[in-house]
């Protein structure tokens, strides 16, 4: 029967939303919980329930009926025959599955499953002998506690999600306190530490999701306050590494000989280890082996924290799967990875165990309210006729670095004049000479860390209100006081950046608490495909884009 749902349910499991809908808001953010945004057109949004996404939605508590009677009301027609049953099914497999320690071996694991059908099925279509597999019984296999995560990521491939309750030990203790500073948690940084906590199957491991602003390293504190255990931090950079070792000292009891830097400048291996992926993924020759990699076994850590766990490399994702006895929490804004592997992220740090939409926070007030703008900019007739010629490849590059856009940027300075502004970009050449036209300071990957740190400090305490920033500062930078984000090209169609960089505008603002987001495309260019990809992570979580066209001379922006 015809409704008037905000949505058009398919049997393929794609759903169409409409965008001018009048319950558009409303049925984004139930979607969000159970289904992944895949294309965001103007007039209708494509979302896709995978395996995935209702694997997550399972772990975060949603049950087959509740998803379900979400799309009863969502959906515009009589939600398709058979996919009801299908979601039950699919659902219905995360938990059949279980792993348990054995008490008389330690290093034994024990697989049970709910059937015998199930145990059978599973020893077929696995390889038993790579896994070490053996059967001891109807429903249940054994092997080594040192094929843990390998087991858990061949089994989630194959479509059964196991329920890990082999628990952990328990790592070196550490006493750690808030000092006299006492830190307020919010409410939801509160939840969040809990469902870490708290949930039979996957409590001690999993992924928590808050947007840039809201508080990521607070509550990783928090799960290391709780603990009390000695603990690695990997993050993505020295710039983060120094700002969660400044949050540490500041907000803990935690010493200074207690909190070490691991880096390619600083190797300390302390209590409480802050590193880089980089130093963890070094080696001294293309095909040499990973020597920083044995930092997961210098000292005994009961926890792991995954910092922007979107961006683990490959060959932390093999030293993860060694090591699924310590307890780990990854934290990021976005579980978007450009590299497909967001089931590895699942099996082996966790499932997502807190997912609060960013719009939610900013209602609220915890994050800054952001108008987002893409400013569509014109080439001249030279570059026209070079772009026309030039290959795939290039004429991304020659887009990207379309010269009417630095009277584009200085229009927006002059429009935003007071605010702390940051240019964002990819191509070096391109930002080098941004910085010279505005007479601002430029940040790179070749700028020394002191330099950088000068620099985030002077921007921070308003000594600067123009900076300019290569991809360094997509990631873990701390710049509460940015207002104004100005991206001038970007990496193809990386959701995640997108995400991240607009991020470094979320913190909440004095007074009426507004941001601003402009990105800057070349018309009828490659440059705009690549955009509304960009673009895609950013339209799930609520933000909508105005589309101006500016002239050559920059006018038209205001």
């Amino acid at each position: 029967m015809e409704g008037r749902g905000a949505c058009i349910v398919r049997r393929d499991r794609f759903i169409l939303l409409e965008c001018l809908h009048t319950e558009f808001e409303a049925a984004r953010i139930k979607l969000s919980m159970f289904a992944e945004l895949v294309k965001s057109p103007p007039s209708y949004h494509t979302y896709q329930i995978s395996h995935l996404s209702l694997w997550n939605a399972a772990s975060l508590g949603f049950t087959p009926r509740e998803i379900v009677d979400d799309l009863r009301v969502l959906s515009r027609y009589e939600v398709p025959t058979g996919l009801e049953e299908e979601i039950r099914s699919i659902m219905s497999r995360y938990g059949r599955l279980t792993l348990h320690s054995d008490a008389l071996h330690p290093e034994i694991l024990i697989l049970r499953s709910d059937t015998e059908d199930l145990m059978e099925e599973l020893f077929q279509q696995s390889d038993p002998i790579a896994l070490g597999l053996q059967k001891s019984g109807a429903c249940e296999m054994i092997c080594s506690t040192a094929k843990r995560g390998q087991l858990k990521q061949e089994l989630t491939r194959l479509g059964y999600p196991i329920l890990d309750y082999a628990g952990y030990h328990e790592g070196q203790s550490l006493s750690v306190s808030w000092n006299n500073r006492v830190l307020q948690l919010r409410e939801y940084q509160k939840d969040a530490v809990q469902h870490f906590e708290g949930k039979a199957g996957s409590e001690g491991s999993g992924v928590i999701v808050l947007p840039c602003g809201a508080g990521k390293t607070v509550v990783g504190m928090a799960v290391l306050k709780a603990l009390q255990c000695e603990t690695l931090i990997l993050t993505s950079n020295t710039t983060s590494v120094r700002q969660w070792m400044d949050e540490l000292s500041q907000w803990t009891s935690l010493s200074a000989t207690e909190i070490g830097e691991y880096t390619g400048e600083k190797r300390q291996v302390r209590p409480v280890t802050v590193a880089t992926y980089q130093i963890l993924t070094h080696r001294h020759t293309k095909d040499g082996d990973f020597h920083h990699m044995t930092l997961f076994d210098e000292r005994n850590w009961g926890l792991i924290i995954y910092d922007e766990v979107h961006l683990l490399p490959a060959p932390v994702f093999r030293a993860t799967a060694e090591i699924q006895a310590t307890r780990r929490l990854g934290l990021t804004a976005t579980l978007v990875r450009e590299d497909g592997r967001e089931g590895d992220v699942f099996s082996l740090i966790g499932p997502k165990l807190y997912d609060l939409p960013w719009k939610v926070l900013e209602q609220e007030g915890w994050i800054a309210e952001v108008k987002c703008t893409e400013m569509v900019v014109g080439m001249d007739a030279s570059l026209k006729l070079e772009y026309m010629y030039a290959s795939a490849r290039e004429k991304f590059r020659l887009a990207a670095t379309n010269p009417a856009k630095v009277m584009i940027v200085k229009n927006l300075l002059s429009k935003h004049k007071g605010a702390s502004i940051l240019i964002i970009g990819q191509y070096i050449q391109q930002l080098v000479h941004m910085a010279e036209e505005l007479g601002a300071p430029i940040i790179t990957g070749k700028t020394p860390q002191q330099e950088r740190m000068g620099l985030y400090t002077a921007f921070n305490e308003g000594k600067l209100s123009v900076l300019v920033v290569s991809k360094v500062a997509n990631f873990a930078v701390n710049l509460p006081d940015a207002s104004v984000a100005i991206e001038i090209s970007g990496t193809f169609g990386s959701r995640q950046e997108e995400a991240q960089r607009l991020g470094r505008i979320l913190r909440p603002k004095a007074g009426e608490n507004k941001a601003y987001f402009y990105t800057l495309v070349s018309d009828s260019s490659r440059e705009q495909d690549f955009s509304l990809r960009r673009r895609r992570f950013l339209t799930e979580q609520g933000y909508q884009y105005d589309v101006k066209i500016t002239e050559l001379n920059g006018e038209g922006i205001h």
